[in-house]
């Protein structure tokens, strides 16, 4: 196989992963930090790290995993390197003024609110899980974890999250 031939089906097992798993990159990255735009970066760069480490990928049946796991590395690279930006609010447009004072009145953003509130350890192995449907066996592999802890983390994230919606629902 030449030079040219390697190119172009590299570049065809790369776009069929991009085609493939864009989509679950782009929502696992913006469950971990909480930011559309940051997501995309996150993203971006990950897709960025997955090209140039593309060889790297033996089994295509672990695609999703690995490009999961260079969007979870990333995550954490982005925060790592980055100063986020602070806004006076005495500075804010009026548009970004109705933007801060709209307030989640629907159970969705209820629901969205409680799991952002999760402490870390208990929101990923959950967002993990249900928004992207992997097994247990494999989030305690893609965190580095026992499968028991896992278990136990999933069930004190339902606890958790229970106690946060209960509580919100409580309020007048």
């Amino acid at each position: 196989m030449n030079s040219s031939s390697a190119g172009l089906d590299r570049r065809r097992k790369f776009d069929n992963l991009v085609t493939v798993f864009h989509q679950d990159m782009y929502r696992y990255a913006a469950w971990l930090c909480r930011d559309k735009t940051i997501a995309e970066d996150v993203v971006q760069e990950s897709l960025l790290r997955a090209w140039k480490s593309l060889d790297a990928l033996r089994d295509d049946g672990a695609s999703k995993q690995w490009l999961l796991t260079i969007v979870r590395r990333e995550n954490a690279r982005y925060f790592e390197r980055r100063r986020l930006e602070t806004v006076d609010v005495d500075d804010l447009t009026p548009s970004q003024e109705a933007i801060l004072a709209e307030s989640p009145d629907d159970q969705l953003d209820n629901l969205r609110e409680a799991i952002y509130g999760l402490e870390d350890d208990y929101r990923e192995p959950l967002v993990l899980q249900v928004l992207m449907g992997y097994s247990t066996n494999e989030i305690a592999e893609q965190m580095g974890l026992k499968q028991g802890a896992v278990l136990t983390r999933l069930h004190r994230a339902r606890l958790k999250l229970k106690d946060l919606v209960q509580s919100e629902d409580a309020l007048p």
